[in-house]
């Protein structure tokens, strides 16, 4: 049986804290990948205690590169690792069934399934067409140095290519049909493969990277500002904040790191310090423009929840890739936000908060559907609500196991129930 965080907060509402984050995981899965395609000529510094993390480096770590037989590689929920592993084992040889949790058995692959296939991937559905499990018998033969790829879906099908692309025989070039979602985090990917030797050329909608080896190097992966933007929750929803985050620095690879400009209007300030930056509460100074989100949509959840709780009718764009992610992220906050009065509309991709008819219970329960940012994005409400219950707590560990622990040094208080 899951266990429940009952998360309060007594006293004046000042925070000030110094918190130590994980490393990201966005920068360290794809560090893992590609040390691995190095064969050990490239090192991480800093790998990230996140659950998903942990997963991959296990699966890189225990995989035969000679064995004759089939190997089931279970990714469990970890969706970056699904579709890294996607493009990575299609590249080496052996026989694998790829699968994972009931969910990730949901969430569509077959954009990335298919790309594979086209230049030349033996890959098949073991089930469902589009969608995980997955049966590859690799090495791809390859067809052709060219493939068209989606650009609106998710970057993570673009950075699975372009991550095995150095080691293909003709290389690759990814031509980029649509609008790029999440721009950062292709930029990310590449920003780490040239750390590592790898060098590209980005014309247009077009992404090329030539056969080319490997150089020595040292990924070092700084923390996770995904996890950074739950503190800035916190400092925006707290009377007084001072958070000091340690190691995160002012020019990040993390698109994620655009919190702290989207914060300034929630009365967040951000400034460097000699160990990393610090965070304040500083005067609110929201406009009526329309937030777009597409190039950090794992913010979304923080965002929207504590402009709810602010009291903000905000628009937003940019979160059409929610609804494929852990669970249907759109819904989820729907059903969430509805329990403190508030709607999330939607009308043709542009999605409104009401907050008309926001009322704050004395207690209230959140479910998290299995989604860790469910969790982390509501917990910061047990600033306004007396007792916040949120359900499944262990969920964290996807992606900050130490969450609830830094929330009591923080000055929360977090029960088991």
């Amino acid at each position: 049986m899951s266990k429940n965080a009952l998360v309060s907060f007594t006293g004046n509402k000042h925070i000030s804290t110094e918190i130590t984050l994980t490393g990201s995981k966005s920068e360290c899965n794809r560090a893992l990948i590609i040390s691995s395609l190095s064969k050990g000529l490239v090192k991480v510094d800093n790998v990230s205690d996140a659950a998903d993390t942990v997963t991959l480096n296990n699966i890189l770590n225990n995989i035969s590169h000679d064995s004759p037989h089939q190997q089931t590689v279970d990714v469990g929920p970890a969706g970056t690792a699904m579709r890294f592993l996607t493009a990575y084992l299609s590249a080496l040889p052996g026989k694998f069934f790829l699968t994972g949790t009931e969910r990730m058995k949901q969430r569509p692959i077959g954009i990335l399934a298919e790309a594979l296939k086209a230049i030349g991937a033996d890959l098949s559905y073991a089930q469902q067409e589009g969608y995980p499990p997955l049966l590859i018998n690799g090495p791809l033969q390859q067809s052709t140095d060219t493939v068209k790829i989606k650009g609106d879906v998710s970057s993570q099908y673009l950075s699975a290519l372009l991550m095995i692309a150095p080691m293909l025989q003709q290389g690759l070039t990814l031509q980029i049909e649509g609008e790029l979602t999440s721009i950062p985090y292709v930029k990310m990917t590449l920003d780490m493969l040239e750390e590592a030797g790898i060098s590209h050329s980005w014309n247009d909608n077009s992404i090329t990277i030539k056969p080319q080896s490997f150089k020595p190097a040292v990924l070092a992966v700084e923390p996770d500002w995904s996890a950074a933007s739950y503190w800035y929750s916190i400092a925006a929803l707290a009377a007084e904040a001072q958070i000091d985050l340690p190691y995160l620095k002012s020019k990040s690879l993390q698109g994620d790191s655009r919190i702290r400009e989207i914060m300034v209007a929630f009365g967040v300030g951000t400034s460097k310090t000699d160990k990393g930056i610090a965070i304040t509460k500083t005067g609110q100074n929201f406009s009526d423009d329309i937030l777009d989100l597409k190039d950090c949509p794992d913010l979304a959840q923080t965002i929207i929840v504590c402009a709810a709780a602010l009291k903000k009718n905000l628009t937003f764009t940019g979160l059409e890739t929610l609804k494929i992610k852990e669970t249907d992220r759109i819904l989820a906050l729907q059903n969430e936000l509805s329990k403190i009065g508030v709607m999330l509309t939607e009308d043709n991709l542009i999605y409104t908060l009401n907050c008309d008819k926001l009322n704050f219970p004395d207690r209230v329960s959140f479910k998290t559907y299995e989604d860790h940012r469910m969790a982390m994005a509501f917990a910061p409400l047990s600033l306004l609500i007396n007792e916040v219950i949120l359900e499944d707590m262990d969920v964290v560990e996807k992606s900050y196991p130490d969450f609830w622990k830094d929330l009591q040094k923080a000055g929360f208080t977090v029960k088991e129930i």
